[in-house]
């Protein structure tokens, strides 16, 4: 059995929710702040409260990690960096972040700061994970649809600590890989802005549903399963939801967690814990992708996709708010949504105000007819789920969150005869402690738990930072005398120390990057390169434009193509096929390749002489990202589809890479593992039109729009043609956000 303590994380979308969290028993949260993270719609934290928020938990000995995991556009880098600049000051436990460009500005002017890979970022066989090593990170975040099976064999392999999700709501497409919102109107799931599209229904040629519409995932019952995995973090999702959820949430995963699997009472506790959650009014609970099992039935398609638990059923609108039939009790303080049948996003709101038979209550009943007043304008005969229940008055607590400590960065020295510790972020000399060591006959002592006994401060002022520890010898160290020099340190830096006196690098990391940022110029484009990428497929590779580089599927490669073009997802039993194309299509004179998540970069390491571009399913935004890349020999990048022309202009016009264009054909709007009730030409409740593809070999559901992206040629870029799902002779076109403006 692996009995490494898991940690429980807990979701964060404001202040309450963290206190919420760690009062039952999370070990860590995940919070953002009000710009580039994934869920830019929850409260999110000011500078001030997230400060007290670190503080607080630093205080109780628990963690608290920042999303900052959206793509960030060229023009954006400025104001992400002076972000970057105020988290290296609060000192978070860590940064989860999905752009490529962030992580190399994080590691080139705050690295202080800890890296984890977003879920965002696709990692989901063990070729990525060793990528994700050589990157910097220290823990990866799985993409959701990797199943315990391969998660069997993934773990043992990687190179780096591994989170998986175990609760709360998902996704259909794969992480990082979803342009549906953004089809639907400029609002990227990538960016934070997402519109939930796959719970509105669709209409096929064999009926309607919600085909894209999932279970959300309860991996409760799993708990002994999951202890054997070997992974580090379990992961509750909500930074959308309220306390009460939270709470719910934490304590019953806590509970189990907590509970050895072995213990006579653990069904009892099981039973106890499912009951919690029922608490939380989700959706039908689920394995999500976890299993064989749970794919096939994740999606029930006849399902309207909403969350909550169902009260009643909108029979009167008016000005000032809406009256339903209950059938559930409803109370003030209660969070509600009301949901239209077709699936488009409902109002979520407070209860504040509501009427009974013309009288002011305090709750509704079962049976009465309940009038709740709003000012939002909500749909006849919209369904009312509660989402939320009334919970405890957090305010006062959230006041007295303490004031955050200035942070000392330190290196300590120990040798038989003295410890040394040198303060990196003050110019003070270096303070020592003399004593005299015996060998260790057993015990040696350990840097790592050295490190956590110099972190316990004693000052309301200093508090401590990075801690780096070096021992030249296997040593005993009396705790007693650890302890004496530990005070006598924190003593001398109080007395000898002003605030003032400290730099956290953050003005430091700010200024460099101005200066290099201004420095920068685009790569040139060779008058004799050959400016045109067209991708094709066995049944479109006829005609052949002799100026054009032709790419093809590397695993149906055509005649006329020269360039392989890796999948954006393969998993783990799968790997070992690709490895051995990719040799073979080598050993056929292919020289060029094209990757479409990062794991392919692994996959080609190897080969010396050979010219990779990145692109496809891998969102490239900003130069820093293009940066990065060249750390691994790409030599070229496609910008990332989603963009708008002068976001796409300003990429090209600083980065070290030249820059593609995806001038036309159908981007992959969304994939997933889970079984669809639906295949070809669909279309929504607007009559936007969409094509379901199943491969079998794969077992993957791609889905594409019908319409065609056209756009025209921009100067600077090169251009990328895809005539794999979309007839060079298409007619029925569309810009997708090319002249207005990615959200």
């Amino acid at each position: 059995m692996n009995s490494k303590k898991i940690e429980l994380l807990a979701p964060a979308g404001n202040a309450a929710a963290a206190l919420a969290a760690f009062d039952a028993g999370a070990d860590a949260v995940y919070a953002g702040m009000a710009k580039f993270n994934a869920r830019e719609r929850s409260e999110n934290f000011s500078e001030k409260m997230l400060a007290g928020i670190v503080e607080y938990a630093h205080g109780i000995g628990r963690k608290v990690y920042i999303t900052f995991n959206t793509i960030i556009k060229e023009d954006e880098l400025a104001q992400a960096v002076e972000y970057l600049s105020i988290l290296n000051s609060i000192r978070p436990d860590a940064l989860i972040i999905q752009d490529l460009g962030i992580l190399n500005i994080i590691r080139e002017y705050f690295p202080k700061l800890k890296v984890h890979a977003s879920t965002q970022m696709g990692f989901h066989n063990s070729a990525g994970l060793k990528l994700a090593g050589e990157l910097g990170f220290s823990r990866v975040i799985m993409e959701r649809q990797v199943t315990f099976g391969e998660l069997r064999a993934i773990v043992p392999q990687s190179p780096v600590d591994l989170e998986i999700f175990v609760h709360g709501a998902l996704c259909c497409s794969m992480s990082g890989q979803c342009l549906f919102s953004s089809w639907h109107g400029g609002a990227s799931g990538n960016r934070g802005k997402c519109k939930q599209p796959c719970r509105r229904r669709f209409y096929g040629s064999n009926g309607n549903g919600f085909f894209f519409s999932t279970q959300d995932l309860c991996l409760i019952d799993s708990l002994r399963e999951i202890r054997e995995l070997g992974v580090v973090s379990l992961k509750i999702e909500g930074r959308l939801r309220q306390p009460d959820y939270v709470k719910n949430a934490v304590s019953a995963y806590r509970m189990m967690l907590d509970t050895p699997s072995d213990s006579p009472d653990y069904m009892k506790r099981l039973g106890e814990a499912r009951s919690m959650l029922a608490q939380t009014y989700g959706r039908k609970w689920s394995q999500g992708f976890y299993t064989a099992e749970s794919l096939k039935s994740l999606i029930s398609h006849e399902s309207l996709g909403a969350s909550g638990l169902l009260c009643g059923k909108i029979c009167e609108n008016r000005d000032h708010g809406f009256a339903f039939v209950a059938n559930k009790k409803i109370h003030i303080g209660d969070r509600i949504r009301v949901q239209p049948k077709s699936g488009d996003e409902g109002n979520a709101f407070t209860v504040t105000k509501m009427f009974v038979n013309d009288r002011s209550v305090m709750k509704g009943k079962a049976g009465e007819r309940v009038f709740i007043c709003c000012d939002k304008k909500m749909p006849f005969d919209g369904l009312v789920f509660k989402i939320g229940e009334s919970v405890s008055d957090y305010s006062g607590r959230i006041k007295s969150l303490p004031e955050p400590r200035v942070k000392i960065d330190m290196k300590i020295a120990i040798s038989r005869k003295n410890l040394t510790v040198e303060v990196i972020n003050a110019s003070l000399p270096p303070w020592h402690y003399e004593w005299s060591l015996e060998p260790a006959q057993k015990h040696a002592a350990d840097s790592n738990i050295l490190v956590e006994m110099f972190r316990a401060a004693d000052s309301s002022v200093f508090a401590a930072g990075a801690i780096s520890c070096q021992i030249d010898g296997e040593y005993f160290i009396p705790a007693g005398i650890l302890k004496t020099a530990r005070r006598d340190f924190w003593n001398y830096l109080k007395s000898n120390l002003d605030v003032d006196e400290i730099y956290s690098g953050s003005e430091s990391g700010v200024h460099r990057f101005k200066s290099d940022y201004q420095k920068m110029s685009p790569a040139p484009i060779e008058p004799t390169a050959q400016h045109k990428t067209i991708a094709v497929t066995q049944n479109n590779a006829n005609t052949v434009d002799h100026n054009a580089i032709y790419a093809a599927d590397i695993f149906n490669m055509t005649k006329i193509a020269t360039e392989a073009i890796l999948p954006e997802f393969c998993a783990e039993g799968q790997l070992e096929k690709l490895a051995n194309a990719i040799k073979q299509a080598y050993s056929r004179g292919i020289r060029r390749f094209r990757v479409s998540a990062l794991f392919g970069l692994e996959l080609l390491k190897n080969y010396q002489d050979i010219v990779v571009t990145a692109g496809g399913a891998l969102p490239l935004c900003n130069s820093f990202g293009a940066i990065e890349l060249q750390r691994f020999r790409v030599a070229k990048i496609l910008g990332h589809c989603e963009l708008e022309s002068t976001a796409l202009k300003a990429l090209a016009a600083h980065s070290p890479l030249p820059v593609e264009l995806y001038r036309f054909g159908a981007p992959l709007l969304l994939i997933t593992r889970a079984a669809i009730q639906v295949e070809g030409v669909f279309r929504d409740a607007r009559g936007q039109e969409f094509i379901a593809k199943y491969d079998k070999t794969t077992q993957l559901t791609r889905v594409y729009p019908v319409k065609t992206v056209a756009l025209p040629h921009l100067p600077g870029l090169l251009d990328f043609y895809d005539f794999r799902n979309s007839a060079p002779d298409n007619k029925t076109v569309s810009e997708f956000n090319f002249n207005s403006c990615l959200q």
